[in-house]
């Protein structure tokens, strides 16, 4: 490192805990990696907490004279978001926000993610203006910083128009709020330079009338090319200016510390149509007479798009049979009542009578058919990206015609496709702005393949920014991608204005540089990202980083893309070893770090396939590595699957020896003993924690010998087969729990209240799913585990005549997808929902409880079905924040504490003074829910029963 970074290090170490200064190697190459197809690895990458630390962090920077850049998800396209330099991240503690005013505006730091500023906002039928289709991932400082906007926000919901007020951080440390009036009094008298410069350039563009004109009008169209050259025109007051040059600076300018928008209506009812044209002109046209009418979306797909998905699960049969030439437009309507919303798509159909409609689907509010139409649109991107070349990229550009010239615009886009041989490119995007995406495969591999897809984008930009005055980049944001072309689109005066406005506010040109301001004319195909074959299985990961919000792992080590940007990097140094081009420290460095930060740490849920646009799930991965990490463990492992038994035995001994060493020498000494055991083994022992459960005593087929005849006496048609997991099988309840008794016993209670008769397989103590040899990648034994259960299951239910209830979801969920009879499995919130309720009268009790929804359940998508049920049973329930997944997984719980300690962070802070027990449907994962948030986790089930009569 070169020594002024060593300084910074040193300096901010003096202020910031140096967990959160991040110098590793592996870890820049990691952390530095965006969306982009675009590569520079950052010197130091930072984790900041507050807004003290930014303030130091920018100082220290400015001190030393070294470049600085900010990311917020890291979702963004263009490259504006990596640095080899500095790159600052945020921390989880950037994520609060204020509902104000009934929901009229909303105050939001910029770690908060897009889509839950709009859950805040739900209750009041509001929402932010702002909708890109990344808005699950991306967050409010990234959706301000690239005036992002997306399918239905147009141009006046955008943040430029929609903003209300922000903080502000400058370069110089200097920090201004532009809803404090004291705040923009004492800004004036310390920054009265920028004030001046600024009122000056409003007073030149202002008189500059070809220069305003054309600012007004591009800005009739989406346009993100450059910075905001509106607010010059729009405003007067350089307060105001600023605010709204901030809008769209991806991080050239400043760094927004909080924004607060004016929200814009949620209309609680939808209505969607897809409608296919002859061609691309008709549709084009079709678009200008929507334009008139009450629409809030039309998407425009050429036929080459509608090709791509032809093929797809759910698709209407008429897409199939579809030629090149057919363009279809993708129509939504919205209203605040039914009426209105029947009159608004009898107004839209009756303005399209003057063109011919080849195929349609009719307008429609039908969940089910409107999830359909839409998962046509959203199926693009990741269909061309299933399809690519390993080793290529999918780009997606982001351009916007005036709509008069939309049908020229796309034809001559095809016609490039053409010439430069991108045949699988397709078109796509937001119609009523003339805003189109058309995506396409890219390799970097060579220096043709970069000079192909260099002189593409250079004809690209002459046939929108010159031949038909449109927009570059309409939401994507000029980042590095872009840079080069930025005059080519504004002319001379805008591009000098835009010079004077980084000038003003960043004079030493720190921060982000290279962005939207960039002399190279090479900038866009420089620093370009290496995508090597690594795996089959996740070779087509193009790092967008959707799934990183629902990691357990991101904060303690690496995210899904994380991992796959490592172990790409790994199998790169093996094969340069290989071919004698690499010393072999490089390869044994990044592989032993790799080790605990991409396997050991991951806990391979599969959420992230779920958030995938293409579908990977890194975990599958991970088992796969694990394979080679256990292989030596294969003969014990298969020891405890013969004799599971005696394996479950073995749990209950040492369940029940903590229960009478804690009453003889107390829950201190026993935590000393053996977590200091642990420390000594280096985590080869596991963890201790007080909420460790006591041994199961309940004698389950005892119960059953004497209910299941009383029951069925009763009722004889109401039969369920009971398979309690390992896990419930073997531990109880903790200590502190309310209801102590073992989950077994409250299953029986609970179907004995519904009238069901209980059957239980044979050799029960013998069962298990699989679960813990497949999450070590163990899967001839995983699978002969599963087979065995299957055969007795299938045995039990009279082949599948009768349900079968896990009380335990991830053995639920694996069980379903593994099992290959027609057997009926499910786990409790789906057994009670769909058996119990008709045989129960719920009476919620007087309470609030937490609720923890398993990532096993979420995949299952029981999310929903999950949170009524507890409704049901309960006065007020608490379903935490930003916790998809414990962590605890399989094992990982007791033997890499960290992972869960990390997953339920925010946890405890949220559970409220007055709760004083929570729920779930996993038995180990409630330990880890009950460690870290000072309150007993029970099964759901505990809550059912106690609700039930």
């Amino acid at each position: 490192m070169e020594n002024k970074y060593q300084q910074l290090e040193a300096l901010l170490a003096t202020q910031i805990d140096k967990a959160r200064i991040i110098t590793e190697e592996a870890k820049r190459l990691a952390y530095g990696t965006d969306a982009s197809f675009y590569r520079l690895i950052p010197k130091l990458v930072l984790r900041l907490n507050n807004l003290d630390e930014v303030i130091f962090t920018i100082q220290s920077c400015r001190q030393l004279g070294i470049a600085f850049t900010f990311r917020a998800a890291g979702t963004s396209l263009s490259g504006q978001a990596v640095s080899d330099s500095v790159l600052i991240t945020l921390s989880d503690r950037w994520r609060d926000h204020s509902v104000l005013e009934q929901g009229e505006k909303i105050r939001l730091q910029p770690g908060v993610i897009g889509a839950d500023a709009n859950r805040y906002l739900a209750p009041f039928q509001r929402k932010i203006g702002p909708d890109p289709a990344s808005i699950n991932t991306c967050k409010i400082g990234g959706i301000a910083a690239n005036n992002a906007s997306g399918m239905c926000c147009g141009t006046a919901q955008n943040s430029y128009h929609t903003v209300d007020s922000m903080t502000i951080v400058f370069t110089d440390g200097t920090v201004l709020d532009t809803a404090c009036e004291a705040s923009i009094e004492a800004f004036k008298k310390n920054r009265a330079d920028l004030i001046e410069g600024l009122a000056q350039l409003v007073q030149e563009t202002q008189q500059n009338i070809e220069l305003s004109d054309k600012i007004r009008h591009k800005y009739r169209l989406k346009n993100t090319t450059g910075y905001a050259l509106n607010a010059l025109v729009d405003y007067h007051d350089p307060i105001e200016v600023i605010e709204h040059l901030m809008i769209g600076s991806e991080g050239t300018l400043g760094f927004i510390a909080d924004i607060t928008y004016n929200t814009v209506i949620e209309h609680p009812h939808k209505a969607s149509t897809l409608l296919v044209f002859r061609d691309i002109e008709t549709a084009s046209h079709a678009v200008s007479v929507l334009a008139k009418t009450n629409v809030s979306a039309v998407e425009m797909m050429d036929g080459r798009a509608l090709r791509s998905v032809a093929d797809k699960p759910g698709m209407p049969e008429y897409i199939q049979a579809l030629d090149l030439e057919s363009a279809a437009l993708l129509v939504e309507t919205r209203a605040s009542c039914n009426h209105q919303l029947e009159q608004q798509c009898l107004d839209v159909m009756a303005a399209l009578t003057q063109f011919t409609i080849t195929h349609s689907t009719p307008f429609t509010t039908d969940a089910t058919t409107v999830a359909s139409l839409w998962a046509i649109r959203k199926g693009m991107f990741p269909a061309v990206g299933a399809v690519r070349e390993t080793g290529t990229t999918v780009i997606i550009e982001d351009v916007a015609f005036p709509v008069e010239h939309l049908a020229m615009g796309v034809r001559e886009l095809q016609q490039l496709f053409d010439k430069y041989h991108y045949g699988e490119a397709i078109i796509f995007g937001h119609a009523l702005e003339g805003n189109l995406h058309f995506v396409f495969t890219q390799g970097f591999e060579d220096e043709a393949e970069v000079n192909r897809y260099g002189s593409f984008m250079d004809d690209v930009a002459e046939l929108v920014a010159v031949k038909y005055q449109g927009s570059l980049k309409a939401e994507h944001g000029t980042g590095r991608n872009m840079a080069p072309y930025v005059e080519l689109e504004w002319g001379h005066d805008g591009y000098r204005l835009m010079k004077q406005i980084k000038a003003l506010f960043d004079p030493e040109g720190l921060l982000n540089p290279g962005v939207i301001i960039n002399d190279d004319t090479r900038a866009h195909i420089s620093h370009l990202k290496p995508m090597p074959a690594a795996d089959e299985l996740i070779d087509r990961c193009i790092e967008c980083g959707f799934c990183e919000p629902v990691c357990p792992s991101r904060t303690l080590t690496l995210s899904p893309r994380q991992r796959i940007v490592l172990y790409r990097e790994l199998q790169h140094r093996e094969r340069e070893y290989l071919a004698g081009n690499s010393r072999r420290p490089a390869v044994d460095e990044l592989k032993e770090v790799f080790e605990y930060q991409g396997v050991d740490t991951c806990a391979a849920t599969g959420l992230c396939a779920d958030r995938c646009p293409v579908g990977i799930n890194t975990g599958d991965l991970v088992k796969v590595l694990r394979i080679d990490k256990y292989q030596r463990f294969a003969p014990i492992a298969r020891w405890t699957a013969d004799h599971f038994a005696a394996t479950t035995a073995v749990v209950k001994i040492g369940l029940k020896s903590n229960q009478i060493a804690r009453k003889l020498v107390g829950d201190k000494a026993v935590g000393t003993i053996t977590n200091g055991l642990r420390r000594m083994t280096k985590g080869a022992t596991p963890i201790w924690m007080p909420e460790y459960p006591q041994s199961n005593p309940h004698k389950l087929s005892q119960s059953l010998s004497t209910t299941a005849h009383r029951v069925q006496a009763e009722n004889s048609d109401k039969r369920v087969v009971y398979l309690p997991s390992c896990a419930s099988r073997a531990m109880g309840q903790q200590d502190s729990a309310k209801d102590s008794r073992p989950l077994t016993e409250v299953t029986l209670s609970l179907l004995k209240k519904a009238g069901f008769e209980v059957i239980t397989p044979e050799k029960l103590s013998s069962q298990c799913c699989g679960m813990p040899y497949d999450s070590k990648g163990m899967n001839d034994i995983a699978n002969q585990k599963a087979k065995e259960l299957e055969s007795l299951l299938w045995e039990a239910s009279k082949e599948g005549t009768y349900p079968v209830l896990m009380d335990t979801s991830p053995c639920a969920k694996r069980s379903i997808e593994n099992f290959t009879q027609p057997l009926e499995v499910l786990e409790p919130v789906g057994f009670v929902s769909r058996y119990l309720l008709p045989h129960l009268s719920l009476f919620p009790i007087k309470e609030t409880v937490m609720l923890h929804v398993t990532c096993s359940s979420r995949r299952m998508g029981l999310e929903a079905d999950m949170l009524s049920l507890a409704k049901a049973c309960a006065e007020t329930v608490v379903l935490p924040e930003h916790i998809q997944c414990c962590g605890w997984a399989g094992d990982k719980g007791f033997t890499t504490p960290e992972l869960n300690e990390a997953a339920v962070a925010p946890l405890k802070e949220q559970v409220p003074a007055n709760c004083t027990r929570g729920f779930s449907n996993s038995r180990t994962c409630e330990i880890g829910l009950s460690h870290h948030s000072g309150i007993p986790y029970q099964s759901i089930l505990y809550l059912v029963d106690e609700a039930a009569i």
